[in-house]
């Protein structure tokens, strides 16, 4: 078994930051009105600025196969070329359409002059991990002599006021008030775009850093907890939920059925015990000491979970102090899938990483409750 190394990273992020202030000249008004809801989600969730892959008209400048593919573009180099790609490996939650898959589109825009394996990772905010968990393990058995890992996201076209209007107008020819319930709006003022690509290869770097993957978990708690996040479906009184494809098409728009949501109670309730649960498990698993990791990089969704979340992990013997964390989600927002790969670049190329550091990634995705941790050390 070989050893695997992310030898490089690159972010792409389009287009300029916008300010909270902004964020409705780029997504619209729901029903012509400003959300009575977003100051009071952006004042909890401490985020600053993020991208979107919009005009201030709302139109869309990139999709999520041109944002991935920008972020792949980035790795090439004097050592690596797109030719040399022999795996592609692609995580997202907001794929550009149902099919083809989304690493085919990536794999299209890159203008690749060959056939490579692909491999299209979907979900929440786990498929990212996921993707990297394929290249990782492609690599490490000695199938492929590199992979290219992405994590990103294009959530701007899901939230623009057109997609909620039909709902908002229906509630009033129903004559009730024409607010966008809390689970469909509270994601809008939650998201971003981008993506965050790695170059994994078998052996590290001269002169530059590379991290070396130790090992990358997964847990799922789908067994216990019913469906947090959900899209293109609607859940019911039961838990349970009612797909798309059940629905009349004509109650696809009036309900938002494919809109984002989010069960906030449950949420609450779950994500933070469940994730300092998991990664507890993997720190016995692999017989680990707390006190031997110099950086924690964990995704959070927003800043109102990050003081939780230490003292979740403290709960449970991983009392990691402040100044070993490393976030970013104030000025990119939250990426989902993109995130951890475009926090873990930050840091990777901020000059800040010294050889022997050890670095943990922690990812929750609220979706059914799932979790993923992984280990590098710095060489």
């Amino acid at each position: 078994m070989n050893d695997v190394f992310i030898t490089k990273a690159f972010t792409y992020l389009p287009n300029e930051p916008v300010s909270n202030d902004d964020m409705e000249i780029y997504l619209g008004y729901i029903n012509g009105a400003p959300s009575k809801a977003k100051s009071l989600i952006l004042r909890n969730n401490k985020i600053t600025t993020r991208y979107y892959a919009l005009d201030k008209e709302g139109n869309p400048t990139h999709t999520n196969a041109q944002i991935t593919a920008k972020a792949v573009e980035g790795l090439f180099d004097e050592n690596f070329s797109k030719e040399d790609i022999e795996l592609l490996s692609c995580g997202t939650t907001s794929a550009d359409q149902i099919q083809p898959s989304h690493a085919s589109m990536v794999h299209g825009e890159l203008n690749i002059g060959k056939s490579i394996e692909i491999n299209t990772s979907t979900g929440l905010c786990n498929s990212g991990m996921n993707a990297l968990n394929y290249g990782f393990l492609s690599v490490k058995a000695g199938v492929k002599q590199n992979a290219v890992c992405v994590g990103s996201e294009r959530f701007s076209s899901w939230m623009t006021a057109d997609k909620f209007n039909h709902e908002a107008e229906n509630l009033v020819l129903l004559e009730e008030r024409p607010i966008i319930a809390f689970k469909r709006e509270f994601l809008r003022w939650m998201l971003s775009d981008g993506a965050g690509a790695f170059l994994l290869e078998n052996k590290p770097r001269e002169n530059e850093v590379s991290l070396k993957v130790e090992f990358i978990d997964f847990y799922s708690y789908a067994h216990e907890i019913e469906a947090c996040m959900y899209a293109g479906c609607e859940k019911q009184e039961d838990g349970s939920l009612k797909s798309w494809a059940d629905y009349p098409s004509d109650e696809w728009l009036k309900q938002s059925i494919f809109a984002l949501k989010q069960d906030t109670k449950i949420l609450d309730q779950y994500i933070l015990v469940k994730g300092a649960e998991s990664l507890r498990a993997s720190f016995d698993k692999h017989n680990l000491d707390p006190n031997t990791i110099d950086h924690v990089l964990a995704h959070i969704s927003s800043g109102y979970f990050k003081e939780g979340l230490k003292n979740e992990f403290a709960n449970v013997g991983l009392d990691f102090p402040w100044e070993k964390w490393f976030y970013n989600l104030s000025e990119v927002g939250n990426i989902g899938a993109g995130s951890i790969f475009i926090a873990l670049e930050q840091l990777m190329n901020s000059g800040k990483l010294k050889k022997g550091e050890k670095v943990l990634l922690c990812v929750p995705e609220s979706g059914r409750f799932a979790y993923s941790c992984a280990l590098l050390t710095v060489c």
